[in-house]
């Protein structure tokens, strides 16, 4: 256990649309429990402005790079034993971005078929640790696209408004699901790491309140 009561061993992830706010409140919560951070590799992604430019070339190639590089990240967590804030879940990959792609027919039905074939196999593996927690962070659609574009990615200041719509409400409809771990919802104007970053203190409280209740079931 850490000063809140938070065991070292647990694994925490966050999720949230594109620009939500993700990668900053993993750093600040990392930071706060004496956590590991587990970071998407955008940076080093090869595919990710090839696949702005033409999602129906790239989809398949985007995905499954990330799928591996997340599995990477699970297998590394599995080795530490834990203690990690994890941005994103591997979840979020399946079940919103490449389902999207297949329905709107920029992925097609057998590139979708393996890739979720390959999901599939990648989670019965011992090296993927189901979170202990999902933090979910919502927001006002017009806020995501404000934050986008403060962000400043061209190639995401340059997609089509569209697109953003359809996976604002795309992960709206995922979180309702999603029964996979405990999820805490916290809307991004609940805490202002900047200004006031004791109001993170509360969120800590449902993480760990969360993670009781949840490793209390999960031992009977």
């Amino acid at each position: 256990m850490n000063n809140y009561g938070i065991p070292q061993d647990a694994v925490i992830t966050i999720a949230g649309t594109v620009g939500v706010g993700k990668s900053t409140l993993t750093t600040a919560l990392a930071e706060r429990l004496n956590f590991r951070t587990s970071f998407e590799n955008v940076d080093q992604n090869p595919y990710l402005d090839k696949f702005y430019n033409d999602f129906e070339r790239w989809s398949f190639h985007l995905q499954i790079y990330f799928l591996a590089e997340r599995f990477k990240e699970q297998k590394r967590m599995f080795e530490y034993g834990g203690g990690f804030i994890q941005d994103r879940s591997i979840y979020e990959d399946v079940d919103i971005f490449a389902k999207m792609h297949e329905e709107q027919g920029t992925m097609s039905p057998e590139d979708f078929n393996t890739y979720s074939e390959l999901f599939n196999a990648m989670v019965m593996t011992p090296y993927f640790p189901k979170p202990d927690v999902l933090i979910y962070l919502e927001c006002d659609y017009d806020e995501v696209i404000e934050r986008i574009e403060r962000r400043g990615r061209q190639m995401e200041i340059e997609t089509d408004h569209a697109y953003w719509q359809k996976l604002f409400k795309r992960y709206d409809d995922w979180i309702n699901e999603f029964n996979a771990c405990p999820v805490v919802r916290v809307n991004i104007n609940e805490y202002d790491l900047h200004e006031s970053p004791d109001t993170l203190d509360p969120i800590i409280d449902k993480i760990r309140n969360a993670i009781e209740a949840y490793r209390k079931v999960d031992q009977r």
